[in-house]
């Protein structure tokens, strides 16, 4: 079976590459970049520009499976630029996905496997949210999510099942929000954003690549949340890091309007709290590695 995946040398992607390479699935992926183009046994890169609407489309030749990852991180002040390329890597990305497919007249693509993110729920203290849930967080990431999905469901209309894995908080070794808690931790100056009690739906990182792996082996199709069965406070997260490295915790609470002066709009990522919850995954037979932050957090930082 051919894979075809958008951001494979990202954090996700690279560990899907990996595994899927070791099943002896035969992997192909898009680069922006024409010197990041290598043609090996079971793994060849094509290239792509969403910007300029151009697509290699030998790209989905004996593919089966759409991996689709690509996205501009969002930990990145969010001017009107960045905001614009946060959005428009998602949609554009997709939307060029979609018309090259249509282009192709006898491909063999039965599925498409979308990454999205959970940061589409509302902000909420007491809400415990699944993928039934209709309304939108009143946010840009809100908005960046709708936006996001909507494209990837018109391939729909190309008679594609379609998965959607909205991901949460992604705890990993390499990168990501763990290390920039991490850094700070390590010096013995950890602490707690705002009151602490804000929901973080996080995931080990192995668990992600797990979910997508598991979607496509079975064919999956419809919304799934990518989050570990058991989410904790925002409290509880930075503790439990403290708690790891064995450093302490005496910072007073760093609040909301001092981070938004440091970081401005962006600061939402650190205070917006949504609890999410994983029945509708495991009721689909996938098991989690990592169902507990420590057992978690234990493997990723010692």
């Amino acid at each position: 079976m051919g894979v075809l995946i958008t951001g494979a040398t990202g954090l996700l992607g690279s560990k899907i590459v990996e595994l899927c390479l070791q099943k002896e699935v035969s992997v192909k992926y898009l680069t922006t970049s024409k010197e990041k183009i290598v043609s090996k046994e079971n793994y060849k890169g094509y290239y792509w520009n969403p910007e300029t609407n151009e697509i290699d489309t030998d790209c989905f030749q004996d593919v089966k499976v759409i991996i689709h990852l690509a996205g501009s991180t969002v930990s990145k002040r969010w001017t009107a630029s960045n905001k614009k390329d946060i959005l428009d890597s998602r949609v554009l990305s997709a939307r060029l996905l979609h018309k090259g497919l249509r282009s192709v007249s006898n491909h063999n693509v039965l599925q498409i496997i979308s990454a999205s993110g959970i940061s589409v729920y509302p902000d909420s203290l007491t809400r415990f949210y699944n993928e039934t849930e209709t309304e939108i967080d009143n946010s840009f990431l809100g908005d960046v999510v709708k936006a996001w999905e909507a494209e990837v469901d018109t391939f729909f209309g190309l008679n594609i099942k379609v998965a959607k894995i909205r991901i949460g908080l992604v705890l990993s070794e390499k990168g990501g929000v763990l290390s920039e808690l991490k850094k700070p931790t390590e010096m013995g100056l950890g602490a707690v954003f705002g009151t602490g009690e804000q929901w973080q739906s996080w995931i080990h990182v192995d668990d992600v690549v797990r979910v997508f792996m598991y979607i496509l082996k079975y064919c999956g199709e419809g919304t799934f949340n990518a989050v570990a069965p058991n989410p904790v406070t925002q409290g509880e997260l930075v503790k439990s890091i403290a708690k790891t490295l064995d450093k302490p915790m005496f910072l007073p609470n760093i609040p909301k309007v001092a981070m938004k002066l440091v970081l401005g709009e962006m600061s939402y990522l650190l205070f917006s709290s949504q609890r999410v919850s994983c029945k509708k995954l495991e009721g689909e037979g996938f098991v989690f590695k990592y169902p507990n932050l420590q057992p978690a957090l234990l493997e990723l930082l010692k």
